[in-house]
């Protein structure tokens, strides 16, 4: 088996581990290695392999990958065996590894590796999946191109099938880095402060308030006077209100699931004051 990076795959055991299978390890390694997410890489909380599968071609001369399909029909049909290659490498190095953890805490009956495979046929990304796919150690993506991969080596290491729209791209990394990027968002110590993540848009199924910062007038325009209050409980009334209303005027399909989620209390009956002073 051909080895991953020159044999150098590293595999973390204290931080959240992500694992992109790709003919273009390149454009991922640049895509994750600025800004918050490079930050995070450094400090050791997450980290990024891009393992390229062209490595476990059985065609060592020209690395080939792909092939016609059956039937018929444009364009070429990425091959089974060299991402089933790939991805048992990639199991493989992860076995190891927890191999010198708790066998308690790792061998847990019926689960299986976390495989996505980037495709517009999949569940369309949000929030609530990044949520569930950051309480994972290990996350394995699949990056597709031309018209797509061969439907059985997706039966046999596929669990998740995303997509982040309803549109076309030539490939899977971009897809890949965006979920990839709200996923880490979530992992603890990626936010420098992290109750950001929590306040921002889809934290709590509405869209972000507005926001301002210095100067206090800008172009004619002023910050609120309620955000220069001091008045802490004020405020955060101020801005679920506003968080309320943009939602529904932006996005009325979030609206109404929130609404559904948390409807309006009913209000109380004022009690009708006796009359003490009977009947003149």
């Amino acid at each position: 088996m051909a080895p991953i990076h020159g044999g150098n795959l590293r595999y973390g055991t204290d931080y959240m581990n992500f694992h992109i299978m790709t003919l273009f390890p390149e454009m991922i390694d640049q895509g994750l290695s600025t800004s918050i997410l490079g930050r995070a890489r450094d400090n050791g909380l997450i980290l990024f392999e891009a393992i390229n599968i062209r490595d476990y071609s059985a065609d060592l001369k020209h690395h080939k990958v792909d092939d016609y399909t059956y039937g018929g029909g444009a364009g070429m049909l990425m091959q089974a065996q060299p991402i089933y290659d790939c991805f048992k490498a990639i199991e493989a190095g992860i076995n190891e590894k927890n191999s010198g953890s708790n066998a308690d805490e790792i061998d847990v009956p019926g689960k299986r590796l976390r495989v996505i495979y980037v495709t517009p046929q999949g569940a369309v990304f949000n929030q609530e999946m990044a949520a569930d796919f950051a309480k994972e150690e290990d996350l394995v993506f699949l990056c597709g191109h031309y018209e797509g991969v061969d439907e059985r080596v997706l039966d046999e290491i596929v669990t998740d099938y995303v997509s982040i729209g309803d549109y076309v791209l030539t490939g899977g990394e971009l897809p890949a880095m965006v979920m990839i990027d709200a996923i880490s968002r979530l992992v603890p110590g990626v936010l420098n402060n992290d109750e950001s993540a929590m306040t921002e848009s889809f934290g709590n199924g509405l869209l972000e308030y507005p926001q301002y910062s210095r100067p206090e007038e800008w172009m004619g325009r002023k910050v609120p006077a309620i955000l220069l209050s001091g008045d802490h409980k004020k405020v955060d009334e101020w801005r679920l209100e506003q968080s309320i209303e943009r939602t529904k005027e932006r996005r009325p399909d979030l609206y109404e699931k929130w609404l559904l989620e948390n409807p309006p209390k009913p209000e109380k009956k004022k009690r009708r004051r006796k009359n003490t002073e009977g009947n003149l």
